[in-house]
């Protein structure tokens, strides 16, 4: 084993502005990471076991290098540790503690920050490589069949710019935020995690669709015709018309249109919550009474649904409630000896 060095590692969470429940269908999504992190901090160590503990959560992560069980690790929230370790087989020990301002089940990605800041302080730090790492550790920690969005963001995360991903081919294309635009984040007060929803039987229901018109990333309104099942049919006009407005919403930021950028984001929350089927009362109430306020653009669900939070576009100030975000950069790490 190598000698014992220390580690500061770090990664965003993320706000999705719009395209969400496009990225495991390989469609385009528009979220930015955001100067809310997670940090890993602690030192190499000459034993078998990444060892972290973390206020945050209750009990101790302690994962054998040759974990071969991620999903069955107790406390919960070690899974996702345990996950990282087993796709990395890191060759060292680690041990170490997680701080963390990304809010905890809010929809804002706490889950991908967490792995993408341990895969760097263990030693992994390519972009592309870490989100998919981290993707394939999450499923495998948990279970649930989740995109790569939120693992790109926060590895590939730029200050001053959203990021414009196709989640086919993986190219991010940096898009601009104008400087007098607030994003702001507004909790609905319902707390979720993807494992506890229907989340997977969404993905499935994607699959049931492209089974019968193709992949839904290249495929329109025509092509709806061919889907008897009236569910899976509304699950597949979700995805084609959110790839639709991922681009229109990015065209709008470029130029500097923020009334046609927030009227994408309000029309993609009324599809995500009468197609999709993954907005609640609370979140759509929450949408309401913000899109209602002179001076907010627009308002949708962000993340999966189910809970979590609202993500408002509005002009600088007019929002005295949530959380203001700003488009940050990517995950950094640290080595010292």
């Amino acid at each position: 084993m190598a000698g014992e060095r220390g580690v500061f590692a770090r990664a965003p969470g993320r706000v999705n502005l719009i395209g969400d429940h496009t990225d495991y269908t390989g469609g385009l999504v528009l979220p930015m990471a955001i100067d809310f992190d997670t940090a890993v901090r602690g030192r190499t160590i000459r034993e078998p076991v990444v060892r972290l503990r973390s206020k945050h959560f209750d009990g101790e992560a302690v994962i054998r290098l040759d974990e071969a069980d991620p999903s069955g690790v107790d406390p919960p929230w070690a899974r996702y540790v345990a996950g990282v370790v087993h796709e990395l087989r890191p060759a060292d020990g680690f041990e170490g503690e997680i701080t963390s301002t990304v809010p905890i089940g809010a929809g804002l990605s706490s889950s991908a920050a967490l792995q993408v800041a341990l895969t760097f302080a263990l030693g992994v730090t390519d972009p592309l490589a870490v989100a998919r790492l981290c993707q394939r550790a999450e499923f495998i920690a948990t279970g649930v069949p989740c995109g790569i969005m939120d693992q790109l963001t926060s590895t590939s995360g730029i200050a001053g710019y959203a990021l414009l991903i196709d989640c086919h081919s993986l190219d991010v294309v940096p898009v601009p935020m104008p400087d007098d635009l607030d994003v702001v984040v507004v909790h609905s007060g319902e707390q979720r995690t993807l494992a506890d929803t229907a989340y997977s039987q969404r993905v499935a229901e994607c699959a049931a669709a492209e089974e019968l018109i193709g992949a839904l990333r290249q495929s329109s309104a025509a092509d709806l015709a061919r889907i008897d099942d009236p569910v899976v049919r509304a699950r597949a006009r979700h995805v084609i018309s959110e790839t639709l407005r991922v681009r229109d919403f990015a065209a709008a930021l470029t130029a500097g249109d923020l009334r046609t950028a927030g009227e994408l984001m309000t029309a993609s929350h009324a599809s995500l919550r009468y197609d999709y089927e993954v907005s609640t009362p609370a979140l759509d109430a929450l949408v309401d009474r913000l899109t209602a306020k002179p001076g907010v653009h627009g308002a949708r669900v962000t993340g999966a649904g189910f809970g979590g939070c609202v993500v408002a576009l509005c002009e600088r100030g007019v929002l005295r409630e949530g959380r203001r975000v700003r488009p940050s950069g990517g995950a950094s790490v640290a080595f010292d000896g």
